[in-house]
């Protein structure tokens, strides 16, 4: 977790022809570009840094089906949660310190879990609730009753039952973007857009999945949708043109590369299996930033049969928990998904889990050693007395984009002189630096880049 770097690899990370006096810290000529700022609902996101996700779909109920088969549909018969709980659902969220929840609504079987008639496919045709159920209505009720923001996934670049793969053209996505039906099935989206974002209140975040083809590419026409109902949304992957957006990170193990920009000079990244593609750009035209996903159960999105032994291989304590440090603690938000099962709970083992986790992360940060904040290059935590220290956590103010391109961290020894901790670049909302305990009577944090940097250092013991 050092992610260190020597010394004259830190001085390129900061610009050439800018002199360092033993590294007392920089700031850029006022006349540079300015950098991309986020806006206010993306600073919202920012500070909400942990979040649920909840897949929920017919094919729990049809265990080994792939919607990619494009035969053999489960029944709408088969959906039938007899103890379906989405309180319980919310309990697990704030056990483990979430501040959002996102619902798949509609995922790539096509299955709408909420009253619709665009299609023959949905709860409308089950046996719950008589026909009569709406999952996302219980969702978003629920998500607010327990003071947790709500939001929803609706892929439109996918649907099985509709024959539609990405990136959203029928004909298992080789379908011609002009033809009669493409033109139907965007009508399609962009009704299910107007049901899920004109029904259910404001929504914290959309999530698109696969991004949304743009109308000139036989896509459907969903910014109006947006800036009429959904306004202050945060978007993942969302269409282009769009506000508030956020971009995957390359990969669903809930790992950030390091350095991890907010800005960037690409709305999205498709197709990754590996975080170090996908670092953003300290000058990137665009504030996008990463969102970390990863399933609680490895590699297992969706509830599975008990009787898979791989369908229930979970990550370890210890492995959350640096999952958080890499997503969290590298200027992203961390998104960690549920299983309801067949009944419509979380699993027990899962609740615990999440519920550990959650206790880790609070006990963690309950007792910080001492904190310091101001614009300054120079930055000074000071001690009553000679203090064992092994992790800080920077925080910029992203107000204005990433000011600060670079950092330092030592520690004053008890018998004098200074030891260097760590080094970086990007801090942006959060930057978690670990390294190995060490005893000093202060830590300072010297920072370079533009003018108005704005810092906080928190020194803790964990």
């Amino acid at each position: 977790m050092r992610d260190q770097m020597d010394r004259r690899e830190f001085l390129k990370t900061v610009g050439g022809g800018m002199a360092f006096a033993g590294f007392s810290g920089c700031r850029m000529p006022i006349s540079d570009p300015a950098p991309a700022r986020p806006s206010v609902q993306q600073l919202a996101w920012h500070e909400q840094e942990l979040g649920m996700f909840f897949h929920f779909d017919i094919p729990i109920w049809k265990p080994g089906w792939n919607w990619r088969s494009w035969k053999d549909y489960p029944s709408p018969s088969l959906y039938n949660p007899a103890r379906l709980d989405t309180d319980q659902w919310m309990e697990a969220a704030k056990a483990m310190g979430a501040n959002y929840v996102v619902l798949v609504a509609k995922h790539c079987s096509g299955f709408l879990q909420w009253q619709s008639g665009l299609y023959d496919y949905g709860v409308r045709q089950s046996p719950w609730r008589g026909g009569k159920g709406d999952l996302v209505r219980m969702f978003t009720d629920s998500a607010r009753r327990y003071g947790l923001k709500p939001g929803l996934y609706a892929s439109v670049s996918a649907n099985g039952f509709l024959n539609v793969d990405k990136p959203g053209l029928i004909g298992r996505g080789k379908g011609d973007p002009f033809c009669e039906a493409q033109r139907r099935y965007a009508k399609i989206c962009e009704g299910m857009a107007m049901e899920l974002w004109s029904r259910y209140g404001d929504l914290f975040e959309i999530w698109f999945d696969g991004g949304a083809l743009s109308p000139s590419e036989g896509g459907p026409d969903l910014l109006p949708i947006l800036e009429k109902y959904q306004p202050n949304a945060i978007l993942f992957q969302g269409p282009k043109g769009a506000n508030n957006l956020i971009r995957w990170i390359g990969n669903e193990r809930g790992v950030a590369p390091y350095p991890c920009w907010g800005s960037t000079n690409t709305l999205t990244a498709e197709g990754g299996d590996t975080e170090s593609r996908f670092p953003g750009h300290p000058d990137g035209l665009y504030y996008a930033p990463g969102e970390c996903d990863v399933p609680i159960r490895r590699h297992a999105w969706f509830w599975d049969d008990e009787s898979k032994p791989h369908a229930w291989r979970y990550w370890t304590d210890e492995e959350l928990m640096d999952k958080y440090l890499c997503s969290v603690g590298r200027n992203c938000n961390l998104l960690l998904n549920a299983n309801p099962n067949t009944d419509g709970l979380v699993p027990e083992a899962d609740f615990a889990q999440y519920k550990r986790f959650g206790n880790a992360i609070r006990r963690r940060y309950a007792n910080p050693l001492g904190t310091m904040e101001k614009s300054s290059d120079v930055l000074t935590v000071v001690f009553r007395a000679p203090t064992e220290v092994n992790e800080v956590v920077l925080q910029e103010d992203l107000s204005r984009g990433h000011r600060i391109r670079a950092y330092e961290i030592e520690g004053e020894l008890p018998d004098g002189g200074f030891k260097p901790l760590c080094r970086g670049t990007a801090i942006g909302h959060k930057r978690i630096e670990t390294f190995a305990p060490a005893s000093v009577r202060s830590l300072r944090v010297r920072v370079a880049g533009r003018d108005d940097m704005r810092l906080s250092v928190t020194a803790y013991r964990t």
